[in-house]
């Protein structure tokens, strides 16, 4: 029989620590204790628990922490004060579980690669530093998200009473896609770690051009963006911009912008509807570098002298019937 260590690998010992700084103490509490703690049933804390974007728990692991048991407390005396109702607190905390993994992944990768470049290390090695720094800057990193939480919320009540006080709620949005030209071409020819980069700067610049002109970023997928705005012409703004920005980049191709106005449904952040859809075709049809507009976009865009209109022939769209768009161009 093999003794076993008195001590555990210096390795090990420091990623327990690590973990214990992040998650505030110790793993000492079961998941029926967990749910005890809450006053809600085994059975609803680990549905929850899945939600959050975590793997069941077995019934005698303590895996939780006392911060475990405070979180889900919380969230459930806003059940308990009908603020949310059962299902909707799995969903809201379906969203912040998808939402914050992906900012954590993206901001672990993006320290580790510059970590990588900058101290010379190998790539697992800039991970654990990464791993290691942010952890060390808990407190800075926490309270940014804080921040940046109570300013996306400011600026959502700041839309909505303008729309409630203008008595605007009638859901007409302009949709923006744009989408880089020859991505498959581009993804069978690069590495991996060349194509996330590339991915990564097209996300970022055009993140800056959306917020910077005032419109709405949506989501990000992969080779294509989707972005709202208020009027046809805030979002036309944008996708030229859009066009001009990747043009001029000397790492990114072009892109295909399409654009069309109507009603449009928001849930949970997301768009949806016929002029989403709409959109979307346009993208495909628009020539590299163009920005391509449907029909009540170019009406509305008519008397702006900021704008040069192009109508172009009428054409079969899948699922649209006939669409009869403009290419959109800024006056010289």
């Amino acid at each position: 029989m093999i003794d076993p260590p008195d001590e555990m690998p210096p390795d090990l010992a420091k990623s327990g620590e690590i973990e214990e700084r992040l998650l505030g103490g110790p793993r000492r509490h079961t998941r029926t204790e967990a749910a005890a703690f809450a006053d809600v049933s085994p059975e609803y804390a680990q549905r929850l628990w899945r939600a959050l974007g975590f793997a069941n728990v077995g019934e005698g692991a303590a895996a939780f922490t006392d911060g475990d048991l405070i979180a889900l407390d919380r969230l459930m005396a806003l059940v308990r004060s009908d603020f949310l109702d059962e299902e909707l607190a799995v969903s809201v905390t379906r969203a912040l579980g998808h939402n914050v993994a992906r900012l954590v992944e993206w901001q672990v990768e993006a320290l580790g690669e510059h970590l990588e470049h900058t101290r010379a290390l190998a790539p697992a090695e800039a991970l654990r530093a990464a791993v290691d720094l942010s952890s060390d800057h808990l407190e800075e990193f926490e309270a940014l998200l804080v921040y940046a939480w109570r300013r996306q919320l400011a600026a959502v009540a700041g839309r909505a009473l303008a729309e409630r006080d203008a008595e605007a709620v009638s859901g007409v949005l302009s949709v923006g896609f744009a989408d880089l030209v020859s991505f498959t071409r581009l993804s069978q020819r690069l590495e991996e770690r060349e194509l996330a980069a590339l991915v990564d700067r097209f996300g970022r610049r055009s993140a800056d051009v959306i917020a910077g002109a005032g419109g709405r970023l949506v989501k990000t997928v992969g080779d294509e963006v989707l972005f709202v705005a208020d009027s046809a012409a805030r979002a036309a703004r944008i996708g030229l911009e859009l066009a001009e920005t990747m043009a001029e980049d000397p790492v990114l191709p072009d892109v295909r912008v399409g654009i069309a106005t109507g009603t449009v449904l928001t849930r949970m952040g997301d768009v949806f509807g016929r002029t989403v859809n709409l959109a979307n075709r346009l993208t495909a049809l628009a020539a590299p570098g163009t920005v391509l507009a449907d029909r009540d976009t170019t009406e509305a865009l008519a008397s702006d002298p900021d704008f040069v209109l192009d109508v172009a022939r009428t054409r079969a769209v899948r699922g649209m019937g006939l669409v009869r768009p403009g290419v959109v161009r800024r006056r010289r």
